[in-house]
């Protein structure tokens, strides 16, 4: 068994927190733990999004680095007579990938185990069992024999339902292996940027910021920057790695360990020209490596961040993660660390002319 470091107690404690859009609670208190020591203040605005502010000049340029705390799960819908629990997804699932899969009901009496299930295919006609399940025929069982038994687990309605998995280092120890990482490693890039301004001179104030709700529509973004208003936005995400099998440099070009990527376009954004170029200048001056990539659909907190108020000149920035949208996803420890270096070298180089000179080139 690997022994965890202080960075990998930190990405355990962060990816096994549970948190789903709209309950965010575990997950922004593992956050508010862990960046605490290196803010000024820390505070939320009305959804909840968590905002850690550390100041290097009070007069300088906002920097606002996000990720967001919320994870894709379900939410319990409906209890059958039988005790069968029926869902809603909450984010984006893909049915093949959820059958047969652990889950966890968070209720007021405490966490209750169940696990996806269906028909089974040996009852199904052959030409059913060739098609994937639709996700409105799965159910959990919870081993309830009734909706009353049901009841006294204190399965409820309207409780979060979240991906089980535990966070493992593989073979390999630069692979990490978890569930959540969309977006628990954006939150781990923007306290360990903090972390790593610490003792740095830079003539800027610094936001590292836990968003909520970005599954369900970027939404605690539009909030939390609003009430930063920020002169210069960074979403830090997960995005798409093109390295396993059938995947071609036409359908994903990025591999694992290559660097963070930055994002050219996807469906929330065109990102902002005279901050891509200065992050790519930051890049080769410091010998960071870096990968470019685009998405023709989805999108980051930076799809928020960019529109609010007057406009904000954003970028995103993120890592390239295997089987997202999952109960487990698997990123490259350099591609998180890679990303914090580059995003601190890019704020110790912004100042108020070089703001002026980004927001209008």
């Amino acid at each position: 068994m690997v022994k965890l470091d202080e960075t990998l107690t930190m990405l355990k404690d962060l990816t096994d927190a549970k948190g789903i859009p709209g309950n965010e609670k575990e997950p922004r208190e593992v956050m508010r733990k862990y960046i605490a020591p290196y803010a000024d203040e820390i505070f939320t605005d009305g959804l909840g999004s968590l905002i850690a502010k550390k100041s290097g000049n009070e007069n300088g340029p906002k920097v606002m680095v996000a990720g967001h705390l919320d994870e894709v799960g379900f939410m319990v819908t409906r209890i059958d007579d039988n005790g069968y629990v029926y869902f809603q997804t909450v984010g984006g699932w893909w049915s093949q990938v959820m059958l047969a899969q652990r889950v966890t009901i968070m209720t007021k009496k405490g966490n209750v185990t169940g696990v996806i299930g269906s028909k089974p295919p040996h009852i199904l006609p052959a030409e059913a069992r060739k098609k994937p399940v639709d996700i409105k025929d799965m159910f959990i069982d919870i081993g309830a024999s009734s909706k009353e038994e049901a009841a006294e687990f204190g399965v409820v309605p309207g409780d979060s339902i979240v991906p089980y998995f535990d966070f493992t280092v593989m073979k390999n120890e630069k692979m990490l292996l978890a569930k959540a990482w969309d977006n628990r490693i954006g939150c781990a890039i923007a306290i360990d940027v903090l972390k790593q301004l610490k003792d740095e001179k830079h003539p800027n104030v610094v936001y590292g910021v836990g968003t909520v709700q970005e599954e369900v529509g970027l939404r605690g973004a539009k909030t939390a920057t609003n009430t930063i208003k920020p002169d210069i936005g960074f979403g830090v995400d997960v995005g798409i790695a093109g390295d396993t099998p059938g995947v071609s440099d036409k359908d994903a070009s990025s591999k694992m360990g290559d660097g963070p990527q930055i994002i050219l376009y996807d469906a929330s954004m065109v990102s902002h020209k005279g901050l891509r170029d200065f992050v790519v200048e930051t890049a080769d001056k410091n010998d960071i490596p870096y990968q470019f990539d685009s998405m023709a659909g989805g999108g980051t907190d930076s799809g928020s961040i960019h529109l609010t108020a007057n406009g904000v000149p954003a970028l995103s920035i993120t890592i390239a993660t295997r089987y997202i949208h999952s109960h487990a996803a698997m990123l490259h420890r350099d591609d998180f660390e890679n990303a914090v270096k580059l995003i601190v070298e890019v704020i110790k180089g912004l100042d108020k002319d070089k703001v002026k000179e980004i927001t209008f080139s």
